[in-house]
C-alpha cells in the first residue's frame, strides 16, 4: 500500500487564509504564513496555497507571499491561482514553490498542461479540476473559481489532463466544498479508477472518519483539508494517528 498523505490547503484572498462554503460566504481563518509555518512543523506532507481571487481579478499569484511561505515551511509547497503562462510557473518555481496547480488556464489552452510538463517536469503539473454533479456518474467541470461551466465531463477532462502531461489531479466537488459533510466519494473514486496518476481529494472533510473515507473507498492518494485544521476542530497529528490506527500507511 502505497503512503497517504494529509495536505491542508490555504484558500488566501486579499492576503488572508479564508474559506467559504459551496465557494462562496467566505471568512477569515487566519494568517497565511502563520498558518503555512504552524502546518509545517505539525507534520502536513505537503501545502496547497490557492490564490482564489487572482483569476477573477485577472491578476497573478502573490508571488511575494508565496515567498514567505515558501521560506517559512520545510515541505512542498504548491501555489495555484492566476497561473496564466509558461513563464508564471517558472517565476513560482524560482520562488521556491515545489509544484503548480492549475485549473482555469488548463481549460482554456490544455497545451499549457503540456508545456509546463515539458518545461519543468510533469511532477512539477498539477491539474485542479473543480466539479459539480449533474446526475448519477456525471460532473461538470467548472473554471473562474466555480462560477463558470464549461459545459466539460470531469472525467473525461481528468483523462485528457493526465494524457497532456499533468503529475497529479486536484479535483475538488464544488457541491461539498466547505460543508464539512463528507468528500464526494464517488467523484474521487471514479477519477481515480480512470487515471494512473495520483489523485488529491478536495471538498468536505468534516471528520476523520470522512479523511479515511476518501483514503480508501475514495482510493484518493491525499486527502486536502481546511476547515477542519483551519478552526482547530482536528490536528495533523491527531488525523495520521486516527489513519494509522486504522490500517492506513502515513508518514507520521
Amino acid at each position: 500500500m502505497s503512503i497517504k498523505k494529509i495536505i491542508p490547503c490555504l484558500d488566501v484572498k486579499d492576503g488572508k487564509v479564508v474559506k467559504g462554503v459551496h465557494f462562496e460566504n467566505i471568512k477569515i481563518a487566519g494568517d497565511v504564513v502563520e498558518n503555512a509555518s504552524f502546518y509545517s512543523r505539525e507534520g502536513a506532507d505537503e501545502i496547497v496555497f490557492l490564490d482564489i481571487s487572482a483569476t477573477i481579478e485577472g491578476r497573478k499569484t502573490m508571488i511575494g507571499l508565496v515567498k514567505e511561505v515558501a521560506k517559512a515551511v520545510s515541505i512542498p509547497l504548491i501555489v495555484g491561482g492566476g497561473i496564466k503562462n509558461i513563464s508564471e510557473i517558472e517565476e513560482l518555481l524560482k520562488s521556491g514553490v515545489s509544484k503548480v496547480s492549475m485549473n482555469t488556464a488548463a481549460v482554456k489552452d490544455p497545451s499549457l498542461i503540456q508545456n509546463a510538463a515539458k518545461n519543468f517536469g510533469s511532477e512539477a503539473v498539477i491539474v485542479a479540476i473543480d466539479a459539480k454533479k449533474v446526475e448519477e456518474g456525471t460532473w461538470e467541470v467548472y473554471i473562474e473559481s466555480g462560477k463558470t461551466s464549461v459545459g466539460m465531463d470531469a472525467i473525461e477532462w481528468a483523462k485528457e489532463a493526465e494524457r497532456l502531461g499533468a503529475g497529479a489531479l486536484l479535483p475538488t466537488s464544488i457541491d461539498k466544498d466547505g460543508t464539512k459533510a463528507g468528500y464526494d466519494i464517488e467523484l474521487t473514486r471514479t477519477i481515480k479508477e480512470a487515471v494512473k496518476i495520483p489523485v488529491i481529494a478536495s471538498g468536505g472533510a468534516g471528520t476523520l472518519e470522512h479523511i479515511y473515507e476518501v483514503l480508501t473507498k475514495g482510493k484518493a492518494d491525499a486527502a486536502l483539508c481546511a476547515s477542519i485544521f483551519h478552526f482547530r476542530d482536528y490536528s495533523i497529528k491527531q488525523a495520521k494517528e486516527y489513519l494509522k490506527k486504522r490500517g492506513v500507511e502515513v508518514k507520521i
